[in-house]
């Protein structure tokens, strides 16, 4: 590799909700970096289908199915990477959930729903895997914010909320748990179409204004989110901690574009 410091070889990557969407291209993306990986989401049938395509990639992997409102799942997780690889360097937290609804209207079940995925199931990984790499004094740890961490979207408050939480957490861990050499970043996905939010986004006037207002005036590609997983999963982003890395066809940057 001509940069060995992106290097992933012999490493152990945990991906949950990789098993679709944008966990899934980040998952794939650790393997071809070189990383063993455990792809693991709600169903177990497409963990196993995630397992198999890491394999083709000539890497190790097994199916594991996790349910982040659960801590006792999230534990056997952990149990089962290390019962087949002994360590794990990296774990990204990419499961979550939104719903359309105007604020007035939310009620605390589908609010609490979120947040417990968005929010505290980010949480609850992130203290099972980081004893785990505190322990070890060494982990990578990405978790997946939004655009919404940053501004707000329509008629989506839970999930906004709980984005701009995630920004918030990664920044608290990251400086709690810096000394162990655990780093802590963010991934601030722009607008990349996925199974998730294609009902918010195919012909509607709302996908044509995130288009409007991406400078690069299109969706991102999931795959497109690869790279800078694997930067800040490497020990080329060893000084790099407490960081959201927005990924977004400068959304955020932009002003007026013409």
């Amino acid at each position: 590799m001509a940069f060995p410091e992106m290097d992933l070889s012999n490493q152990t990557a945990v991906v949950i909700g990789g098993t679709s969407g944008i966990g899934h291209a980040i998952a794939l993306g650790l393997a071809k970096a070189g990383a063993n990986v455990v792809a693991t989401g709600r169903r177990l049938e497409l963990a196993k289908t995630a397992a198999e395509e890491i394999r083709i990639l000539g890497r190790r992997s097994i199916a594991v199915a996790t349910d982040v409102s659960e801590r006792r799942s999230i534990e056997a997780l952990l149990a089962a990477a290390l019962s087949e690889f002994g360590i794990v360097e990296i774990l990204v937290n990419s499961a979550g959930r939104t719903k359309r609804t105007p604020s007035v209207d939310v009620g605390e079940k589908e609010w609490n729903e979120i947040l417990d995925t968005n929010l505290t199931g980010t949480l609850r990984a992130c203290q099972v895997f980081g004893r785990h790499m505190i322990e070890r004094r060494y982990g990578r740890i990405i978790n997946i914010a939004s655009l919404s961490s940053f501004v707000a979207l329509y008629e989506v408050a839970a999930y906004s909320a709980s984005k701009a939480a995630v920004a918030s957490l990664t920044k608290s861990l990251a400086i709690e748990w810096a000394r162990h050499s655990v780093c802590v970043n963010a991934i601030a996905p722009g607008v990349f179409q996925t199974e998730l939010n294609k009902g918010l986004l195919e012909g509607t006037a709302r996908g044509q204004e995130f288009r409007l207002r991406t400078p690069m005036g299109r969706f991102g590609q999931v795959e497109e989110l690869a790279g800078a997983a694997v930067f800040l999963a490497s020990k080329a982003a060893a000084f790099v901690t407490g960081q959201v890395l927005a990924v977004d066809g400068g959304f955020l940057a932009s002003g007026v574009n013409q």
